[in-house]
């Protein structure tokens, strides 16, 4: 097993919020990265890896286009899209009625623009940083209820300045991983297994992940391995974990899991981060 020494790292914060967010463990992450040239992220999510390590270049991907989309927008035009989309962000628009309207509209639109500004609202004023699809696709978050939301202003200019060097791509983990290169380094947070259950994983997607790419996952971090390419996966730690994981070093801990504003709903699991190399 790995040992995990280094002192906790102060972590910069995303401007989105995510359920499965890695800023209470990015310290654990840091330490097990190896040195490399470029950062490869299949799951980037909220992008808290890539927020808070130093690589000299960054290919950041995932299947949702929305988190694609608004990455673009905020690296292509910065200052007029971070304007543009605080317009949205009124004490007046933190209203049920407001809320589910611009729902309504972002499912409905195909501005590119408007529909990321209206993500990243849907994002900071829907049900705890939920991000979640119906069958037919769309946005389905209900109302969060806060009593005030802040813009998340200066979080967003440190996502721009860090993402001069990083290229954003919507795509699958396959895609992705295919692309890696001898000097890169890959960290995966795929959707978590959340039992022995072989199909229980989070679904983030409308479609789910599968226990199916599970397995795929573990087998391609081995195959780069062997190709000198090392791959950091994180999920929870199970008996099915535990044996697609077998080739690599692992740490393992406790964590506090939950999709719920209520504290007494969290629950204690045990996570692992598991490195091919």
């Amino acid at each position: 097993m790995l040992k995990n020494t280094k002192t906790p790292y102060k972590s910069k914060v995303p401007f989105l919020k995510w359920a499965g967010g890695k800023r209470k463990i990015i310290d654990k992450i840091k330490a097990l990265l190896p040195e490399g040239q470029r950062l490869i992220e299949p799951f980037c999510g909220s992008a808290t890896v890539f927020l808070n390590t130093d690589y000299s270049k960054n290919l950041i991907a995932d299947t949702n286009k929305d988190v694609i989309n608004i990455y673009h927008h905020l690296q292509q035009k910065e200052t007029t899209f971070v304007e543009y989309a605080s317009q949205f962000f009124i004490p007046a628009n933190n209203d049920a009625d407001k809320y589910y309207e611009f729902r309504k509209t972002f499912n409905e639109t195909d501005n590119k623009q408007l529909r990321a500004a209206l993500f990243l609202y849907l994002n900071k004023h829907g049900y705890n940083g939920l991000c979640r699809y119906n069958s037919s696709g769309g946005f389905n978050v209900p109302f969060g209820k806060y009593k005030k939301v802040s813009f998340p202003e200066a979080y967003i200019y440190e996502f721009i300045e860090k993402s001069n060097n990083a290229e954003f791509v919507n795509q699958d983990f396959e895609t992705t991983m295919a692309n890696a290169k001898q000097g890169d380094v890959i960290y995966c947070d795929p959707p978590y297994v959340l039992s022995n259950d072989s199909n229980s994983s989070f679904k983030y997607q409308k479609n789910g992940f599968s226990i199916e790419q599970q397995k795929k996952l573990a087998e391609l971090a081995e195959e780069l391995a062997k190709k000198g390419i090392p791959v950091l996966i994180s999920n929870h730690f199970t008996d099915f974990t535990k044996e697609i994981y077998k080739n690599s070093e692992q740490i393992t801990f406790g964590v506090k899991r939950t999709i719920s504003c209520k504290g007494n709903d969290r629950q204690e699991a045990s996570e692992v981060l598991a490195l091919f190399k």
